[in-house]
């Protein structure tokens, strides 16, 4: 039976998201009113020149003081003999070399290529191979690892940073406690490396030559995040960054039309710079909209990171579940004034309702949560910021955006069936880094790419994730979803976190395993499994319970449950 338009979901003949749309916002984007990420952060820096833009650890640095600081990165780096495109890696955690470096490397024309600073050497060495990075910046604390792989890499300058560089004279304080106290810097041995002070005194002295830089070069390699098989850089251009900035711009300043929006704008940079949701919805909005970004170096350290909000009006805070999940549950949580909160965004992985509900109890404003990946730099969907419900959904596509719910087939699903979400829109991105092959699986022949999550979208045109399709689990036949048993697992008052996969079982095929790090100790695996039994129909229940202290997670605390699997 043929399906009409109107029942297909998220057909491009009839966006039917668009009718749930705030009133400003329009269906698609303006032009480019700049030809380069380099183009708009230098008209950013000239309009909002005396405003903070980035404060690490105490300092604070301006537009202007930002401005000069990266063409120092940038001219020195021309000087070397690096042209537009070479790719430059930046290895650093959320410290002021980090803005200071992508921008630098951006305005010379280069490709950044974002490096995890807690990579293995074996992880480095694929990445820096794959990418052909000629440069390399890093904090000191991991410069053993580049030690280990760089003369097996194309990387033919090594540029090392320490934590104090940027600091004044605290820095020296600072230096000594990472380097003496706290250990956390390995011996290391780089002959020939440049200290990020030599460059920047090198830099002074130098002039950026102007470079010819057009919205279709690429601006980043942002690789993912390998959970799923080698890691692949998905190559974003200069439009693909600049389209989603203007996206996702249009969503905030909706929200703040009716909240009020405030002079300067902070924002929490809790999230990695290295990672594409802090890099976008941080960094880059931080700059295009003249915000003020607070840098933490480490937010695992939940008590150092409480401490530093104490002192700070946050606006715009975007954050991941673990990340919400450990902050409220520190008796420093209560101690934070909210009162100048008004826009929590969630995304990275799912947001759990437990969570979600005790996060706006606490705090007075609810978390608003997206989606969206690498591949589309990232922001894809998000939830109007308007609404204080927490709904589960992960929202509607943004302005110029077509989502579709697809099956194995290519073939597109009607509303309120279950399929893979495919995308497309400027911001998806122009393919995986010299992998045509690749690129060709994830992309169709009209353009959409093909994001390996499971989704549906409803009438209004919102959409649910309901996981990623590696993950799900097949029982007697009947598809389940981890997200589904994790979200009510959680809801247990003693329970801190949760992660489910699926185990062989010769009478189901798989049965549902799921590993629980305990909130109250004396917590029990029958109490766990009356719980679920309580809350999931027979087939989705844990028939498995594990206790571990604490789940594998990546470097942005996404749990990883492929690890888990793997040990089971």
């Amino acid at each position: 039976m043929s399906e009409t338009t109107s029942q297909l979901s998220g057909s491009a003949a009839e966006k039917i998201w668009l009718r749930s749309y705030p009133a400003s916002v329009p269906a698609e984007i303006a032009p480019h009113t700049h030809a380069s990420l380099g183009a708009l952060f230098e008209a950013s820096c000239a309009t909002f020149a005396d405003r903070p833009a980035f404060t690490s650890m105490g300092r604070s640095m301006t537009f202007r003081e930002l401005e000069a600081q990266s063409r120092k990165v940038g001219a020195w780096l021309q000087s070397k003999g690096l042209e537009k495109g070479d790719r430059v890696a930046v290895m650093t955690p959320n410290i002021l070399q980090n803005p200071v470096t992508v921008y630098g490397i951006l305005r010379a024309g280069m490709t950044v290529v974002n490096v995890n600073p807690l990579y293995t050497p074996r992880e480095l060495e694929h990445q820096l191979k794959d990418a052909g990075a000629k440069a390399i910046v890093v904090l000191e604390n991991f410069a053993s690892t580049v030690q280990q792989v760089v003369e097996r890499t194309p990387v033919r300058h090594v540029i090392v940073c320490t934590m104090g560089d940027m600091l004044g004279f605290k820095g020296h304080i600072v230096n000594l406690v990472v380097r003496k106290v706290k250990k956390l810097v390995p011996a290391w041995s780089l002959p020939g490396h440049v200290p990020f002070k030599t460059l920047l005194a090198e830099g002074e002295k130098l002039s950026l030559k102007p470079v010819d830089v057009q919205s279709s070069d690429l601006a980043f390699l942002q690789y993912t995040g390998g959970t799923t098989g080698v890691s692949k850089g998905a190559a974003l251009s200069h439009a693909n960054l600049l389209a989603n900035k203007q996206q996702i711009a249009l969503w905030l300043e909706a929200a703040f039309a009716e909240k009020g929006r405030p002079d300067t704008l902070n924002f929490v940079c809790a999230l990695p710079l290295y990672h594409i949701f802090a890099l976008t919805v941080n960094s880059l909005m931080g700059v295009a909209l003249g915000g003020h970004n607070l840098l933490i170096a480490n937010p695992r350290d939940i008590p150092a990171f409480l401490k530093e909000l104490q002192t700070y009006k946050a606006h715009v805070f975007p954050g991941l579940n673990t990340l919400f999940n450990a902050m409220m549950n520190n008796p420093e949580f209560t101690k934070i004034d909210f009162s100048s909160l008004m826009l929590v965004l969630g995304g990275g992985m799912a947001v759990q309702r437990p969570v979600a509900e005790r996060w706006l109890q606490m705090t007075g404003c609810p978390v608003t949560e997206g989606y969206g990946l690498s591949e589309t730099s990232p922001v894809a969907t998000v939830n109007r910021l308007d609404s204080r419900e927490f709904s589960g959904m992960i929202g509607l596509p943004l302005p110029s955006t077509d989502i579709e719910i697809r099956d194995e087939d290519g073939k597109t699903l009607a509303l309120g069936e279950v399929g893979e979400i495919c995308i497309r829109g400027p911001q998806v991105m122009v393919g995986y880094w010299q992998r045509p092959e690749e690129t060709a699986k994830v992309m169709s022949e009209d353009g959409f790419f093909r994001s390996g999550d499971m989704g549906v979208m409803n009438a209004q045109g919102f959409i649910k994730i309901v996981d990623r399709k590696k993950d799900m689990i097949l029982v007697s036949g009947f598809n389940v979803y981890p997200n589904e048993i994790e979200e009510v697992a959680v809801m247990h008052p003693g329970v801190l976190e949760s992660a489910a996969v699926g185990i062989p079982d010769e009478h189901s095929g798989e049965a549902v395993k799921l590993f629980v790090v305990r909130k109250d100790p004396n917590l029990t695996a029958d109490e766990v499994k009356a719980h679920c039994a309580a809350n999931l129909t027979n087939y989705k229940r844990p028939r498995h319970i594990e206790f571990r202290d604490e789940l594998p997670k990546t470097n942005v605390g996404k749990i990883l449950r492929r690890e888990l699997r793997d040990q089971k």
